[in-house]
C-alpha cells in the first residue's frame, strides 16, 4: 500500500511538505543546516523541498511563489536581504509558519534562529589586539542582513573596549561570495600600510580570502594573523590550524525544525539565540614581525 498524499492533503488541508529556501546551496555550512532540518522534519512525517536563491532577490521571490502554489505547511528561510518592501507581503501570502535563519524582518510574525555573532567576533578581535595588532581587516557581506550587522557590532566594540582607533579603511562589506573575498583581500593586502590581521565573514569570504592570500604569497599564521568566521569542513586538509568564530550548524538546523513544528502545532513564534565561540588556533599568530621587516 502506498498512501496518496494528494488525497490526504485534500482531506486534512496539510501537504506534510516544508519549504527550505537557501541563499547559497554551494555553502557547506548551510548544507549541514539543511541536512539536520530534513532529518528532524522526516522524523515528524514531513518531507522538505530545498530551493536555492543564488543570492538573487528576484529568484528568491519566485521560489517563495512556487512554494506557495505547492501549499507548503511551513517555510525555513535564509533570505538574501531583509529590507525588500514586498518581502513581508510575499511571505504572509504563504499562510504558513515561517522560521528565519539569522535574519530579522520587521513586522513579520515569524520565529527566528539568530547567532550571537557579536560576542564571538568581539572575542576574536580583542585577542588579536592583545597580540599587538591594530590594523585588522574585516571582510563580510552586506549590512542588509542581521549576520553582518551583528558581526560588525562586535568588531567595533572590541576596538572601543581596547581603546584602539577603529580602522574604517580596512572594513570591506558587500558580498558573502568567494569572488568578493578574494578581490578585497588582494586590494587590502597590497595597500602601502597593509593590515597585519584579517577576519573573514563567512565560508565564501574565507575561501576567497585564502585564495587571495595564496596569490599574494602570504601565509596565515606567519605573514598575518587570520580568523575565519564560521568553521569550514575542509580546514583540516591544510597544514596549519585556522582560528575561527564557531557556531554549531547542526544545532541551528535542529532548532529551526523544532521551532517550525511548534508553530505548525499552534505554538507562538519565538526567537532562539545560538552562541558563537572564538576558537584559537595557529593562524591567530603571525603578521607583526613580517610587517616590521
Amino acid at each position: 500500500y502506498e498512501p496518496d498524499f494528494f488525497a490526504q492533503s485534500l482531506r486534512s488541508g496539510a501537504t506534510k511538505t516544508i519549504g527550505f529556501i537557501m541563499r547559497d546551496i554551494s555553502n557547506p555550512f548551510f548544507g549541514v543546516i539543511a541536512q539536520c532540518c530534513e532529518q528532524e522534519l522526516r522524523k515528524a512525517g514531513y518531507s522538505m523541498l530545498l530551493m536555492n536563491s543564488d543570492g538573487d532577490v528576484a529568484t528568491e521571490s519566485t521560489n517563495i511563489a512556487q512554494l506557495r502554489r505547492r501549499k507548503i505547511d511551513g517555510l525555513i528561510a535564509s533570505l538574501v536581504s531583509e529590507d525588500i518592501p514586498e518581502l513581508n507581503s510575499t511571505l504572509e501570502k504563504l499562510n504558513a509558519p515561517v522560521v528565519l535563519l539569522d535574519r530579522e524582518v520587521v513586522g513579520l510574525n515569524s520565529s527566528a534562529i539568530l547567532a550571537n555573532h557579536h560576542q564571538g567576533v568581539e572575542d576574536a578581535t580583542l585577542d588579536l589586539i592583545s597580540r599587538g595588532h591594530k590594523r585588522i581587516a574585516f571582510i563580510s557581506g552586506s549590512t542588509r542582513v542581521y549576520t553582518t550587522r551583528d558581526r560588525l557590532k562586535g568588531f567595533k566594540s572590541a576596538f572601543k573596549k581596547a581603546g584602539v582607533a577603529y580602522p574604517t579603511e580596512l572594513v570591506s562589506l558587500g558580498k558573502f561570495d568567494a569572488e568578493f573575498g578574494e578581490s578585497e583581500t588582494k586590494r587590502l593586502f597590497t595597500l602601502k600600510d597593509r593590515p597585519t590581521a584579517l577576519l573573514s565573514g563567512g565560508i565564501g569570504s574565507t575561501a576567497g580570502a585564502m585564495r587571495g592570500l595564496k596569490k599574494l604569497g602570504l601565509v596565515p599564521g606567519k605573514d598575518l594573523a587570520f580568523v575565519a568566521i564560521d568553521e569550514w569542513p575542509m580546514f583540516d586538509v591544510y597544514g596549519q590550524q585556522f582560528s575561527s568564530v564557531y557556531r554549531d550548524a547542526a544545532m541551528i538546523g535542529r532548532e529551526a525544525a523544532a521551532a517550525l513544528l511548534e508553530m505548525i502545532s499552534g505554538g507562538s513564534p519565538r526567537t532562539i539565540m545560538v552562541e558563537t565561540h572564538y576558537i584559537v588556533r595557529e593562524s591567530s599568530t603571525g603578521g607583526l614581525k613580517a610587517k616590521k621587516k
